[in-house]
């Protein structure tokens, strides 16, 4: 990977931190409010599940991209942390703060999808 291509990967990184980072500290959706009628508590309660899911990605992500921040740094960016082999550009791209290569992403997937106990062998596609 040139220089050029991490340098963008950094700014684009950086970007999505300051982003993310501005958008956690909105957390008044999370405020119980008390309403004496049913439908209202309904819809408040579906308000502050959806608030807090949202939350909780963003802060996921937030973590993902910090993580990739320190890879860049280190100088292990575009390695994937399964295998150790290079993570295609294009996946990069889309996904800058991936820290698996397509393969290894599906693997890890399959895995944490599989029932407890079980682990799905099936062979890999190659894509």
């Amino acid at each position: 990977m040139t220089n050029t291509e991490l340098n963008s990967f950094r700014k684009t990184l950086e970007t999505t931190q300051t982003e993310l980072g501005s958008g956690t500290a909105n957390r008044e959706a999370l405020a119980i409010e008390a309403s004496p009628e049913e439908l209202d508590r309904i819809q408040q309660a579906g308000d502050r599940e959806y608030a807090m899911r949202n939350l909780e990605r963003n802060s996921n992500r937030l973590r993902e991209v910090r993580a990739a921040l320190r890879r860049i740094d280190a100088g292990t960016f575009g390695i994937c942390s399964g295998c150790e082999e290079n993570i295609n550009l294009k996946r990069l791209a889309a996904l800058p703060w991936a820290s698996l290569c397509i393969v290894c992403q599906e693997a890890a997937d399959r895995e944490q999808k599989a029932p407890q106990g079980e682990i799905d062998t099936s062979p890999v596609m190659a894509a």
